[in-house]
């Protein structure tokens, strides 16, 4: 849920890394933070467990005036990969705006993108939201290891819910594709940050402006 901050002039847009165990989602944030220039970014916080981590930022987009009169805060948040730490899944999820679900292309981690998908729905219900709701992105992540599925095979696991939603191949431990997705993902939660509070009539306008490397 995002947070306007009047005093400040200040928005808060919280947007979620999700996927199973090492499938990419903390490289994207590493990736990010080290692009970023340091004035425009926070500390990239670990919340370590015995096995897996949460890791969480927040940066200033560098174009801020997406938004007229008021600069836009972006908080990043990774889950952890591990089934074992849903509650802290749940915890995550809680108040977001936005969400960038990463996939392993490998082949034998289809199962795992699949079960992780299917958890993403549950969390979301449980806190009485829906991903229908919710604007995100579909990275399919390590686009250049052998043995991985080609992309319309994963649009068929897991972009196959009625309008098809923005994709992206990647392989983030080199950088290819980070910043696209956080475009995408950044564009889609502005764009509906503004429906909801201004009818939309800026939301084209939003799209040209919003680059954010």
């Amino acid at each position: 849920m995002s947070f306007i901050n009047y005093a400040t002039r200040e928005i808060q847009l919280k947007i979620v890394y999700y996927g199973c165990g090492l499938s990419g989602k903390t490289t994207n944030l590493q990736v990010i933070h080290e692009m970023i220039a340091d004035e425009a970014k926070g500390d990239l916080t670990s919340l370590a467990t015995s096995q897996d981590r949460t890791l969480f930022f927040d940066f200033m987009p560098l174009v801020a005036e997406a938004i007229k009169g008021f600069q836009t805060r972006f908080q990043m948040y990774t889950v952890p990969g591990q089934v074992m730490y849903n509650m802290t899944r749940r915890l995550v999820l809680r108040g977001v705006d936005g969400i960038v679900f990463v996939a392993d292309c490998q082949w034998d981690k289809m199962g795992e993108n699949v079960e992780s998908f299917d958890n993403l729905l549950e969390n979301l219900k449980l806190q009485g939201d829906t991903l229908d709701n919710l604007p995100y992105v579909l990275q399919y992540n390590k686009r250049d290891l052998p043995s991985i599925a080609p992309p319309n095979y994963l649009d068929f696991l897991l972009n196959n819910r009625g309008t098809r939603r923005p994709t992206v191949n990647a392989i983030a431990s080199k950088g290819v594709g980070v910043f696209e997705t956080l475009n995408l993902i950044a564009q889609l939660v502005l764009n509906s940050f503004i429906r909801k509070h201004s009818g939309g009539a800026r939301e084209q306008e939003t799209r040209k402006e919003m680059v954010l490397m």
